[in-house]
């Protein structure tokens, strides 16, 4: 039995589907408000065989935090795949980010310690690398002058990941870049599908690189057939201009495209204005004076290492995109939070 955190996010449903179609027994921990029905959408939507497999799934109540309900969820597991991760950019959340990312993170890193499992995986993010410019890569060490709450929290989380494998646990690690992929709309990467679908006008400044959802997974198992344990690989497709990016998902909905990207002026008035809406209003911060900043590195990451490694060969991200393209306007996104 594998036994999979994050199960009902983007990369966990389709890391589940993955594993069951390969015959593993899964075993994924949910919380009470997690909204499987999008989970079960997904499945469906990727043919009728994908869709059955939805009832193998054996969903488990628990929570990141508390160490008793991981401990009875993994009893019995080989193999333990964490995807599961708070992600914000409010700087106001910052307990939260470090007690779910981190804590969390010590918690299922302890306990495969102590329950013998064989293999951890662990989704980390292309957040965790260090540069300001130029191409960077895993060499590149993470640098907390540039960075954000939440960058700072999956940090602290790998560090418990190398800790557990200074103790013996073997781990797989990777460090993806803005993961794209069909079903969820109203959160994440999603949530451009759903801003272009309603018309906005505008792209961010500056550039990152972009992965498939699905080379996501294809990457883990590459790496966990492989020699290639206990260290870290950079997962990116392709690095794009956020208002390139956005004009080719424009397109693929058959609505307007942005046709230009904030200017650097109107970004640090936004991020201020930003800052004052949520001091009078207590209104959740969208963009924080780190990620502003941020957004105007001139930063290429290089996935060259896997590629190298494992001969690995990612989707070109055009079709990612009109993948997910397809699953948004035949009108099969989750349901909303």
């Amino acid at each position: 039995m594998v036994f999979v955190t994050g199960g009902s996010g983007l990369v966990g449903s389709h890391l589940i589907l993955d594993l069951l179609r390969s015959g593993q027994e899964v075993r994924a921990l949910c919380r009470p408000q997690s909204k499987l029905d999008r989970v079960r959408q997904l499945f469906h939507w990727y043919g009728a065989e994908s869709g059955e497999l939805y009832e193998n799934i054996e969903w488990v109540n628990g929570d990141l935090t508390d160490i008793h309900s991981l401990d009875i969820a993994m009893d019995g597991a080989a193999a333990v795949y964490h995807c599961g991760a708070l992600i914000s950019f409010d700087p106001r959340d910052r307990s939260r980010l470090l007690k779910v990312n981190q804590e969390g993170t010590r918690n299922i890193v302890n306990l495969c310690l102590h329950k013998g499992v064989s293999r951890l995986y662990y989704t980390s993010s292309i957040a965790t690398i260090g540069g300001t410019s130029g191409t960077v890569s895993e060499k590149d060490l993470w640098d907390p002058a540039h960075s954000n709450v939440y960058a700072t929290s999956k940090y602290l989380a790998e560090m418990e990941v190398w800790r557990g494998e200074q103790e013996g646990l073997q781990t797989v690690l990777v460090n993806p870049g803005v993961i794209l992929g069909p079903g969820f709309w109203s959160e994440g990467s999603g949530r451009i599908f759903s801003r272009l679908n309603s018309g906005l006008k505008i792209a961010p400044p500056g550039n990152t690189g972009f992965v498939g959802v699905w080379d996501v997974v294809r990457a883990m198992n590459a790496l966990g057939a492989s020699n290639y344990l206990n260290e870290r690989f950079v997962l990116v497709a392709e690095n794009l201009e956020y208002l390139e990016l956005f004009q080719k998902i424009a397109v693929l909905l058959g609505v307007a495209p942005p046709k230009s990207a904030l200017a650097s002026w109107q970004l640090e008035l936004l991020w201020r204005m930003d800052w004052v809406r949520s001091r009078i209003g207590g209104r959740k911060r969208n963009l924080s004076k780190s990620n502003a900043r941020s957004l105007r590195l001139p930063v290429k990451y290089s996935s060259k290492k896997i590629m190298d490694r494992v001969a690995f060969q990612f989707q070109p991200l055009d079709e990612v995109l009109q993948e997910c393209a397809e699953n948004f306007r035949e009108g099969s996104k989750m349901p909303q939070s």
